[in-house]
């Protein structure tokens, strides 16, 4: 069993930036793909960003493309997601997701959910 811990959500203006940071638990974190999916109130859930085990590939949605970096500290287990020039359609809940099969990207294949940490942007 994997525990994902998210934390860093917070109220920020427009313009502004935040990192969010998601603690695993578990041996083989080095072997995972990690993962950030978002929620906004009304709206169905969206995959935001993905970095496979090695951290050597990235894939991005279109909307946080320039904005949004992924990356890891396999020495920590945790995976991070440095946000700038945030957007007010930027809010949402924010998931990280674990895939032990170390490939994962998109919909349909993670293995492990956090709990979600809340992002809200102020226009």
């Amino acid at each position: 069993q994997v525990q994902l811990v998210e934390s860093g959500g917070g109220l920020v203006q427009a313009g502004g930036s935040l990192r969010l940071s998601c603690a695993a638990s578990g041996r083989t974190f080095s072997s995972y793909a990690m993962g950030w999916f978002r929620q906004a109130p009304g709206k169905e859930r969206e995959f935001v960003v993905s970095i496979n085990w090695s951290g050597g590939s990235t894939y991005y949605v279109d909307s946080v493309k320039g904005r949004f970096t992924i990356s890891r500290d396999n020495a920590r287990n945790t995976v991070y997601l440095q946000m700038n020039s945030l957007k007010p359609e930027d809010t949402a809940t924010y998931y990280c997701v674990a895939d032990i099969g170390g490939s994962c990207s998109g919909y349909g294949c993670w293995d492990y959910w956090g709990q979600g940490t809340q992002v809200t942007v102020s226009s």
